[in-house]
């Protein structure tokens, strides 16, 4: 990337950021050209090559988003107060504007605004059919949802923003993660992978939506090309866990969005973002665990709900810092132990590449030609949070896992812990090998390693035999 479009995009973008986050307020071009520092002229050019939309189409098109967005929650709001508000000069101006966009009047929208959504490829929040449907949407989310109240600590990261389909965003998040790992500047204390969502996707056209994809980091960044600096304010958020499939995101953001209606929760204006913790290749169903997050407004009912949440949450934060070491130095040493056993064992096994992706743990696999015929193999782990070592014996795929899990626990064999279910799993059988690992003497940490790996794969070979 050229000097010249890295300048563009880390001006542009905050300009995105700005008219965002002041659409109430007056944004000509002149304003807005000053505060990327070009001429009204040049700025006008540039924004249209890295947006491909003119600024003023872009500021009317998200403040009647804005407008429609609101009116989709609180249809009893007067026209005239929002238009006023978000910078149109009267009633008729709005209303010509607003119809352009949705084909159809204010007024309409206030009653046919999901169907109008719905045809121009918008799906709006419906209150009649979460009604009709709330048993379902209930069993759903008591089926695939673990849902808190959490306080967050203010959270700093780095992102890549992109306007269009979500598509590109792995490409994004191997772009952030190699970055951080070259610049040392990756939060692997506590880490977090996230894409934090800038429009509404229930009001704006997918090609315009835009969103940024994000990795947490231990301290301030300037802006370096498409990379840049975005913080998430303290708050109350509304936290979904979830181990769906990706088509099913959508669905459960809807939900969510439902669940906080009707428990009786006020939403706040923030950041509305997911919260990564697997990479769904590596899932035996490929499914992605993730937490929804959506800001609420701070009252006496959260206040009591969620105290104990936020202390809890407090303590894991305080505990994690405590025990993180360096991630570099735990991959330095994964790699060196990888190199050791490769060494040592390749005329017996094969090895997998180290797994570096997530911060939070790291592994290397390896198996023999017979196992590879029964889709088996052991999987040497690293977890970077407790600090342990542990071998486990995994399957390439649920279905695998489930036949021998099933066959080991209606057996007599106990030897080594056998996992409580396959679902949550994706070890058949594992065992932990060293808990308090001495960096200092690697030799001796690495004999130890390898003591107990072999002993576990011996045993665990002669027993499938």
């Amino acid at each position: 990337m050229t000097e010249t479009r890295r300048e563009y995009l880390k001006r542009i973008n905050f300009v995105l950021d700005f008219i965002e986050n002041n659409l109430d307020i007056d944004l000509s071009l002149d304003y807005i050209s000053k505060k990327a520092h070009y001429s009204p002229y040049h700025f006008h050019r540039v924004f249209l090559a890295v947006v491909n939309e003119r600024l003023n189409e872009f500021i009317n098109r998200k403040r009647i988003e804005r407008i429609a967005s609101i009116i989709l929650v609180e249809p009893d709001v007067p026209f005239n107060d929002l238009a006023y508000k978000y910078g149109f000069n009267s009633d008729s101006s709005f209303s010509r504007a607003f119809k352009k966009y949705y084909g159809i009047s204010p007024t309409r929208f206030r009653t046919e605004g999901k169907e109008i959504l719905s045809k121009i490829g918008i799906e709006s929040f419906s209150i009649e059919k979460y009604i009709c449907s709330i048993d379902h949407i209930r069993q759903w989310m008591n089926m695939n949802a673990q849902i808190t109240i959490k306080e967050f600590p203010e959270l700093k990261l780095a992102g890549i923003s992109h306007i269009g389909v979500f598509d590109k965003a792995d490409m994004m998040f191997q772009r952030l993660m190699q970055w951080g790992y070259q610049k040392q500047v990756l939060d692997t204390s506590n880490f977090k992978a996230v894409t934090v969502y800038h429009d509404n996707p229930n009001v704006t056209h997918t090609p315009k939506l835009r969103f940024s994809t994000c990795v947490t980091i231990s301290k301030n960044i300037n802006p370096d090309g498409e990379i840049r600096q975005i913080n998430l304010d303290k708050g109350l958020y509304a936290v979904g866990h979830f181990e769906i499939k990706a088509e099913e995101i959508s669905k459960a953001w809807k939900n969510m969005c439902i669940w906080v209606i009707e428990n009786g929760y006020e939403f706040r204006d923030g950041d509305y973002f997911e919260v990564y913790h697997n990479d769904h290749r590596n899932h035996p169903e490929q499914k992605i665990i993730i937490d929804i997050c959506i800001p609420l407004e701070r009252t006496e009912q959260i206040k009591l709900d969620t105290t104990r949440n936020v202390e809890l949450s407090n303590k894991e934060n305080n505990n994690q810092s405590k025990k993180s070491l360096d991630f570099h130095q735990l991959i330095a040493y994964m790699k060196e132990l990888r190199t050791f056993f490769s060494k040592q064992y390749e005329a017996s096994f094969s090895f997998g590449n180290i797994y570096l992706q997530s911060p939070d743990y790291s592994y290397f696999s390896l198996t023999t030609e017979e196992l590879k015929k029964q889709k088996l193999k052991f999987v040497i782990i690293l977890d970077h949070k407790t600090l342990c070592f542990s071998i486990c014996l995994s399957g390439q795929n649920k279905s695998i896992r489930k036949k021998y899990w099933k066959i080991f626990k209606d057996s007599d064999w106990s030897k080594y812990h056998l996992a409580e279910s396959i679902d949550n799993s994706l070890s058949i059988i594992d065992q932990i090998i060293v808990e308090n690992p001495n960096f200092d003497d690697k030799r001796s940490l690495t004999q130890k390693i390898e003591i107990e790996s072999i002993k576990f794969i011996k045993e665990l070979r002669d027993t499938l035999e």
